[in-house]
């Protein structure tokens, strides 16, 4: 049975483009990745796009998209939804089918950064560390709250390890 993972940011062109992608082909079929945006770029970044390709990791059909994809009765089933940016966890989102569980794990955004290629590989390197992570874990078997709880462990570990 493959978790459905949701990760968001308010624009959808960055941090949870990158997230998805990782999440998806790190998962290995265990994982059903998608990303959204409350307020979509309507564009990936560019800056994005090449670290995934410098990584040798797929770009096709990625897409900046609306979180409204993903509520509703028509939507996929939704387990794991991980927002990525300040804005995104701080926002009031749509119901989720399914009830996941609602983890932040905020992320500076490569895209405003002056030395760019620097701070989309620290981003990529961030969030692939805490996806290896969170892919180490059973989660499939974790109940909800053991979910939550082992994914804000992951992100706090990380950020104290990163200081």
């Amino acid at each position: 049975m493959s978790i459905g993972v949701l990760i968001l940011c308010t624009g959808n062109s960055c941090r949870s483009i990158l997230a998805e992608v990782l999440f998806r082909e790190m998962g290995q079929g265990r994982v059903t990745a998608y990303s959204a945006g409350s307020d979509p770029a309507g564009s990936v970044n560019p800056g994005a796009i090449a670290k995934l390709k410098e990584k040798g990791l797929p770009t096709e059909g990625l897409a900046s998209k609306s979180w409204d994809e993903f509520s509703g009765p028509k939507a996929p089933l939704i387990d794991i939804v991980v927002t990525v940016c300040d804005s995104a966890a701080n926002e009031s989102c749509p119901l989720w089918p399914g009830e996941p569980i609602t983890v932040h794990w905020g992320i500076p955004d490569p895209a405003h950064a002056a030395d760019s290629d620097a701070a989309f590989e620290r981003t990529f390197r961030q969030l692939e560390s805490r996806i290896k992570r969170t892919l180490a874990l059973p989660i499939e078997t974790l109940s909800s709250i053991e979910r939550l709880q082992q994914l804000q462990n992951i992100h706090a570990e990380a950020l104290a390890a990163e200081r």
